[in-house]
């Protein structure tokens, strides 16, 4: 992997672990600001301690070594609750600013997910190439 991509990836990666850790934390108080846009999307008051436990154990996962298929999952959630939550705030014709964030930590777990060192990727291999 080129440097360049990797000071990349640690860059991507770090951006959306703070981002990701630090909407768990608001979800998990939960401060009466975020309870207020879950309200307004009609989402359930529950789902968002529940949204924050599974944020906080991907950003686990993706900053420990190996565990490449929990990497993996943890990768398919952020991309399921982001892509949800700006698709949930586009459908309800929130202004841009409140649809900007989701989208940026979209585009960081994309980022993040491309360009994981070798080493963090689940490498499934196909029987029949295995063979000699």
């Amino acid at each position: 992997m080129k440097k360049r991509n990797r000071i990349i990836y640690w860059i991507a990666t770090a951006w959306l672990s703070l981002g990701m850790l630090s909407s768990a934390i608001v979800q998990l108080i939960p401060l009466p600001e975020e309870a207020a846009v879950f309200n307004a999307l009609g989402y359930p008051q529950y789902l968002m301690a529940l949204l924050g436990f599974w944020k906080i154990l991907g950003v686990i996962v993706l900053l420990l070594p190996k565990l490449p298929l929990l990497k993996e999952w943890a990768y398919a959630g952020f991309f399921f609750t982001m892509s949800g939550a700006a698709y949930s705030h586009i459908a309800a014709a929130d202004p841009f600013t409140q649809v900007a964030p989701t989208l940026f930590l979209l585009f960081l777990t994309f980022t993040s997910w491309y360009l994981r060192p070798a080493g963090r990727t689940l490498r499934l291999h196909n029987a029949v190439n295995d063979t000699p």
